[in-house]
Formats: C-alpha cells, structure tokens, sequence
C-alpha cells in the first residue's frame, strides 16, 4: 500500500511539475541574452552532452523568458563548462534476482553525477553577476545500458541543473 501511495505522489509531482510555469521574474529591463556553448571538459567524456546541455538551456532562457537570444552586445551572458560526468556504484540490495543457470544475483544501483561551472554576468546589473557550481546526480538499476543511461539519466540532471540555473538567473532566489 506504501508503495502505491509513493509512486501516486511522484505522479502528482511530475503533472505539476509540467503544469507549472513560472509567471515572476526578476528581468527587468533586460532584453538580449548569449548563451556559449558549454565545453565537456570532464575527464570522462559524454560526447553528446556539451551540445545537447547547452541547446537545452538556450531552449530554456528562449522558451520561457522574453529574451533575445544574440551574439552581439548582450544584456545577460551566460556561459561555462562541464566539469564533471562521473558514473559510480552506490549499493548493491539484498533484492536478488534468479539467473537463467539456476543461480542468483545481487542487485545493485549507480549514480550519475554531472557538475556545470556557470558564469553569469547581467551587464545592466553587474551587482546580480555571479560564478557557481550546480551538480546533481541520477541513481539507476546498474542493469541499464550505456546508451539507455545517456537517453534518460542525463536528461533527469541535466534538466534538473538548467532548473536550478534558470531559477538562479531569472527567479534571483
């Protein structure tokens, strides 16, 4: 019964989460914005990740804000690098699963990591310019492929980091 209601909240979530949009924003009289491309300096490297990361985040700023995307002269520029794509194991369960040989094997899960470096600068407003990190990570059954991984946990961080950046940026929380 605990699991229903936990897999109905997390439904409830995601709705909300694609029925929201965000009505404030801190930009003023700002028009224009660039976004660079954001290198994948990481030492392992996704190699569809730097531009899938940022056209998503221009789609982004350009989708839900009033700007104007431009390479010449902007009010916002926003840009920085990859820094981190890492894949690690976090647990193995006690849940065991049979194998086709008659024996039995643990499951275990990974964790996606993936760490962006972002420097913003609001030329009409330098005091709201800043440089951060924002990380976040993707915890999956280990049994899922590479190709899997890149499709669906990439776009679960990386979502969640143009999130935090976008809100950061326009929101000004």
């Amino acid at each position: 019964m605990n699991k229903i209601k936990i897999i109905f909240g997390c439904i409830i979530l995601i709705l909300f989460q694609q029925c929201y949009t965000f009505s404030g924003s801190s930009l003023k009289d700002e028009k224009t914005i660039q976004i660079n491309e954001f290198p994948n300096n990481a030492p392992l490297v996704n190699p569809t990740l730097s531009q899938q990361f940022s056209t998503d985040i221009q789609n982004r700023f350009l989708q839900r804000t009033t700007l104007k995307g431009t390479k010449e002269n902007p009010d916002i520029l926003v840009e920085g690098e990859i820094t981190d794509y890492s894949i690690t194991p976090t647990t193995i369960s006690s849940t065991t699963v049979p194998t086709t040989t008659g024996g039995t094997v643990q499951e275990s899960q990974n964790k996606l990591t993936i760490t962006v470096k972002v420097h913003y600068e609001n030329k009409l407003h330098p005091e709201l310019s800043f440089d951060r990190t924002y990380s976040d990570e993707a915890v999956f059954n280990s049994s899922l492929s590479q190709s899997d991984i890149e499709s669906s946990q990439v776009k679960i961080a990386t979502d969640r980091i143009i999130n935090k950046i976008f809100n950061d940026i326009v929101a000004n929380w």
